[in-house]
């Protein structure tokens, strides 16, 4: 059985680390957060201190850092993996970077016999725990074929949806235009029940069992109504960075998102005033402008 690294031990590297953990693989991490490292050893990880050492004893490593300069820094860097991997071995690219960025980590890798898997996910801080994430995986057939145990020990369905670096963050790209769009339009709803007198759970009732309802929509106003604005999991900065990645990419292609544009600039107000809050406290701003707010 492979031994597998994961840098990163957040909301989402803590559950790849759980699960890979749970299926019996020999799992070593990296995190800044010293609290993260305890949780991660406590749940049977082996600690390491840069990540040149999780390469040393990983045959498959999962980067789950916030933005492309970290996954460079950790992959590329003077400590970072390229330095420690054999030959034959995988990093698997799992944090939302942008998709030029994936490309050039992939070619500064070329000649060193490391593999890329380009594979951003989908299913949040509970599918990453549940061990039931959406992977979109680009790389080759026979890379992906190797890496298959790996990566299905922390998710339940997974794409391949090219063979190149980037293709992984392409599409992550587009289905995060979608769901910030989900999500927004879900907070504006919940703000026009409220100020409309309808109950939360009225509105959750119909909305969950509607042609409208789906989880990400049912679970932005779960959290609405139970005014769950922190701690759920969901930090409205990476939706924030999410939706920055897809605006970045439809300017390079002349497509215009007017929808997720305007999703952008809610989840840019809800950051700047609860730069704490998770994504639903976009809602927020909204309830302050209107004076009333949904709860159960």
């Amino acid at each position: 059985m492979k031994k597998v690294g994961v840098i990163g031990l957040g909301d989402m590297g803590s559950g790849l680390a759980k699960n890979l953990i749970s299926n019996g693989f020999e799992t070593t991490g990296l995190d800044l957060s010293p609290e993260r490292m305890l949780a991660f050893a406590e749940m049977g990880g082996n600690s390491a201190t840069t990540a040149r050492e999780v390469g040393e004893n990983a045959d498959a490593v999962f980067v789950m850092v916030m933005n492309g300069d970290q996954a460079k820094a950790v992959i590329l860097g003077e400590d970072g993996l390229v330095h420690s991997l054999k030959s034959g071995s995988a990093v698997l690219l799992t944090a939302t970077i942008m998709a030029g960025e994936a490309r050039d980590i992939a070619k500064d890798l070329m000649g060193s016999g490391i593999e890329l898997i380009d594979s951003p996910v989908s299913g949040g801080f509970p599918g990453a725990q549940s061990g039931t994430l959406t992977m979109m995986a680009a790389g080759s057939d026979t890379t992906l074929d190797e890496f298959r145990p790996v990566m299905e020990a922390v998710s339940k369905t997974i794409h391949r949806v090219g063979t190149e670096a980037g293709m992984g963050q392409t599409v992550k790209a587009c289905l995060q235009s979608l769901i910030g769009s989900i999500f927004t339009a879900t907070f504006e709803a919940s703000a026009l029940a409220a100020k409309s007198g309808v109950s939360g759970q009225v509105l959750y009732d119909v909305f969950s069992t509607s042609g409208a309802g789906c989880g990400v929509a049912n679970t932005a106003l779960e959290n609405i109504i139970d005014r769950k604005f922190e701690g759920t999991g969901s930090h409205i900065a990476t939706m924030y960075k999410d939706l920055t990645i897809a605006m970045d990419m439809a300017r390079e292609h002349g497509v215009p998102l007017f929808t997720a544009g305007t999703a952008m600039q809610l989840f840019q107000a809800g950051k700047t005033k609860h730069p704490d809050g998770d994504n639903w406290v976009v809602t927020r701003v909204i309830e302050d402008i209107i004076g009333a707010g949904l709860a159960r």
